[in-house]
This record gives C-alpha cells, sequence and structure tokens, in this order.
C-alpha cells in the first residue's frame, strides 16, 4: 500500500504564521514525506522530525508506551511485567509474551526501542513516567529475576529497562516522600494489592537509589503543569505542542491553566478505610500538536460498582477537563470498572486504543459504551495489543464488528504540524516488527489549541 501524505496548501489555514513556518522548514528536512508512512511487509520508516509517534508496544505482560516528540525528545509512559509466579499468565485469561518468551518483558520493550529510535539518536529514555505501582505497569519483584550490574536489585519492568537504557528523567504519583496514602517504607500492603508488593516497591526504591547515584533526575509529576515535560531541542521544536499533567494522586486539573482541585480530600494515613485503591491515584495526561489531541491515563477508574466510594470515579472529573479528543487509550485496559459514560461523552475519540492483556480487556458492557452511537455520533475505531480468544466467546461478533485490529504493536503517527494521522499496527510475532497494516489518513478535530496560559 502508497501512503497518502497530506498536501501542504490544504491545511495552512489551520495554522498560524509561526506553525506554516515550521511546517514549510520540516518539508524540507524531508522531501520524501509521502513514502515515510508504511508499508505492509515492510519495516516502519523511522521517526523524522516533525513527525509525533506514539508507540503502543505489546509484550502481553503489561502496559508500555512510548513517545517521540516532533524535535526528537522521548517518553517512556509505563514498563509494566506482569511476574511469571501469578498463576494467571499460564491461563487462557492471559495473553502470551510477544514475541516469544527467548526474553524477559522487559529486554522486549528495550528491544523495541533500539529499533525505532532513530539511527542518529543517543539510545536514552529523555522521560520515563510510572502511571500507578501496579505490576502490570512498573513491573515486579519476583524471586528467579536477573539481578543488577550492582547486585541491589532486580531487573523487571522499569528497573530492568533502566539498566539497559538509561533514564534521564523518573517521574512517578510519589516521589520522592512516597508517603499518599500511606507511608510505602512503613505500612504493610501486600494484604491490600498484589502478590509481593512490598519487595517489588523496595526494589523500585533501591533501583532508583542507584540510578540517581549514575545522574538520574527523580521528579514528582506535577498535576496541572504544561512545562514538566517539553521538547529539548530548541532547533526542532514544534510550535503547538505540549505535554499536559491532568491527574496525579488525587490532583486533577480543571481545565484551566495550572490549577487543580483535590478529588480525595479525606484520606487520613492513619486510617486505611479512607485511603483510594492505587488504581484511582494513576497519572493522567494528553499530548497536544496543532489540532491533534492524545488521551493516557493508566488505570484512573469510572464506573461505580455497588458499594464504591463515589470519589473512585476519577474519570468524570478528567473528562470534563480535557474535553473531546483524537485517541484516547482505555482506562484500566477497558476494564469493567472504567470508560464511564460520561467520559465517552466528553473524549468523543476518533480511535480507541487498548493496550489489553486479559480477557476481561475489554469488559463487554464498556464496548457497548465506547460504540454507542448514543453518547457520542460518528464514527469511531477500536484498536487492540491483544484479543484473546476467551473475549470472543463472552462478547461474540461486537467485537469483530468494532476492532479493526486485534492484535500487534499500535503506532500512531501523526504527520507535520498535527493535522493529519495514521495507525501502523507492527507485526508483534516477530522480532522484525514488519508493518502488518497501515490506517487512515484520519483528519484531527480542530479546535483543540488553547489559549490559556500553563505553568
Amino acid at each position: 500500500m502508497e501512503a497518502v501524505a497530506f498536501p501542504l496548501p490544504s491545511f495552512l489555514f489551520l495554522f498560524p504564521m509561526r506553525s506554516i513556518l515550521f511546517i514549510f522548514f520540516i518539508s524540507l528536512l524531508n522531501f520524501k514525506l509521502p513514502a515515510q508512512i508504511a508499508e505492509p511487509g515492510k519495516t516502519l520508516p523511522p521517526w523524522q522530525p516533525g513527525f509525533l509517534d506514539l508507540h503502543h508496544i505489546n509484550t502481553g505482560r503489561g502496559s508500555a508506551a512510548f513517545f517521540i516528540f516532533p524535535d526528537g525528545t522521548n517518553m517512556l509512559f509505563d514498563a509494566g511485567e506482569i511476574p511469571p509466579i501469578d498463576p494467571r499468565v499460564y491461563t487462557a485469561r492471559n495473553s502470551q509474551i510477544k514475541p516469544d518468551s527467548s526474553k524477559k518483558p522487559y529486554e522486549w520493550i528495550c528491544w523495541y526501542i533500539r529499533r525505532i529510535l532513530p539511527s542518529s539518536a543517543i539510545l536514552k529514555i529523555d522521560y520515563a513516567l510510572t502511571s500507578h505501582f501496579h505490576d502490570d505497569h512498573f513491573g515486579a519483584w519476583y524471586p528467579d529475576a536477573p539481578l543488577s550490574s550492582n547486585g541491589n536489585y532486580v531487573l523487571s519492568g522499569i528497573t530492568g529497562v533502566g539498566e539497559i537504557i538509561p533514564i534521564n528523567v523518573l517521574a512517578d504519583r510519589a516521589s520522592p516522600d512516597f508517603d499518599f496514602p500511606f507511608d510505602f517504607k512503613t505500612e504493610k500492603k501486600d494484604k491490600r494489592v498484589e502478590i509481593n508488593f512490598d519487595k517489588s516497591f523496595e526494589n523500585y526504591e533501591s533501583f532508583i537509589v542507584a540510578k540517581k547515584k549514575q545522574g538520574m533526575k527523580l521528579e514528582k509529576f506535577r498535576a496541572g503543569s504544561r512545562t514538566q515535560f517539553v521538547q529539548k531541542n530548541a532547533k526542532l521544536a514544534a510550535p503547538d505542542f505540549f505535554v499536559q499533567n491532568v491527574k496525579s494522586n488525587g490532583w486533577i486539573w480543571t481545565g484551566k491553566d495550572s490549577i487543580v482541585q483535590n478529588h480525595f480530600p479525606g484520606v487520613i494515613k492513619a486510617d486505611p478505610a479512607t485511603w483510594p485503591d492505587e488504581n484511582s491515584l494513576s497519572l493522567a495526561i494528553t499530548i497536544s500538536y496543532g489540532a491533534f489531541k492524545y488521551y493516557n491515563g493508566g488505570d484512573n477508574p469510572g464506573n461505580l460498582i455497588a458499594g464504591d466510594n463515589p470519589l473512585r470515579d476519577t474519570e468524570s472529573a478528567i473528562a470534563t477537563a480535557i474535553g473531546e479528543v483524537d485517541i484516547a487509550t482505555m482506562d484500566h485496559h477497558g476494564n469493567r470498572d472504567a470508560i464511564n459514560e460520561t467520559m465517552v461523552r466528553n473524549l468523543k475519540p476518533r480511535i480507541w486504543i487498548g493496550q489489553s492483556w486479559s480477557a476481561d480487556h475489554p469488559g463487554h458492557e464498556v464496548l457497548i459504551r465506547m460504540t454507542s452511537k448514543y453518547l457520542y455520533d460518528g464514527p469511531r475505531d477500536l484498536f487492540a495489543t491483544n484479543m484473546l480468544e476467551a473475549n470472543r466467546i463472552v462478547i461474540g461478533s461486537l467485537i469483530d464488528r468494532s476492532y479493526k485490529s486485534q492484535q500487534g504493536h499500535i503506532v500512531v503517527r501523526v504527520m507535520p504540524g498535527g493535522a493529519n494521522y495514521y495507525i501502523i499496527i507492527l507485526d508483534d510475532s516477530s522480532p522484525e516488527m514488519p508493518v502488518k497494516s497501515v490506517f487512515g489518513p484520519y483528519q484531527s478535530k480542530s479546535g483543540h489549541k488553547s489559549s490559556v496560559k500553563n505553568n
């Protein structure tokens, strides 16, 4: 398939003069732009200046997304690794390691990053974000995990990635004190979260100590900020591009300036009954580039179940703040406690992306909400990193009618200026990751660019 690039003159009216000059400059650097989309059966053409590439990496063991900004700055959003001691990974409930078990999941993430970084780029991660402390998002300690070079921690998830590829800045919801909603260092948590969480956190902490000595910076994610994660190459920095920090812990951006509000005002550290669950504390961001807007919110929940604290619905406040997007990753992988009606109505995405690995990704009722024309009109395409046979048996034909692709790495390639984008599926069964299929071009929505100032 020959990709079709949008003609430059047809969208100039969408941009101010600074943006037009940027696009013209990029077009001079990349005069072969139309050939740089993708062709099935071939290798994904490398990122070039002006592209915004959003990679959703499928290891079969959790979430990992890697973003390359228009200037070449990059960001890793989660590096999950469900441990092999979890019995569920050997059942039909879970996906298998992709492309195979010859490497650990963290090694496959590094393999992927190495393959898609431009050949001229230094092998490094500018920003790494840990959305929250669940194994499928930041890794887990387990007895037979490989040891780090200094022997002080094991390699799993983000600790494994950071051992292979240097990280400049690591940001999460709780650093540096790790004391919300409880003191991680003193409070026993295994009874309320997952397998060996205490050891997993201690492992994460040991990793941080070691890497800070080697120059890594540790930062607390600042909800409301638009300046914490920025383009670093001034010569190639794209106008109208920014990362908006939307949520961390209970602090949720209001949609105005950098103002945030506290969603969990009643937390008492001495009273576990007042603690929000870990999913409710997830980070959330949007990435905007001209008219294009993308959302990723970790495992934030929104669909309340009988007996839930109403405050467990963090999605409604998030969705009200950010409004419409072009692409939304499915909160909590599309599980039944997420993607509520308010989120579907407000975000109205053209594309839903599911970073899925379990038989309840997505929940049947969640899929009904995402595809409902009563909640918002217009077309929408769905993509999944994994779709298990168990889903097809339980949900039935709605899956095949809704999803454009059900297996593979999912790449969003946004064209210079942000007016158009493509969805590219890479074969996750092969280390060579050839292109399976290409969808698009999709037209970005207009009216996303905000004039409000933000710090």
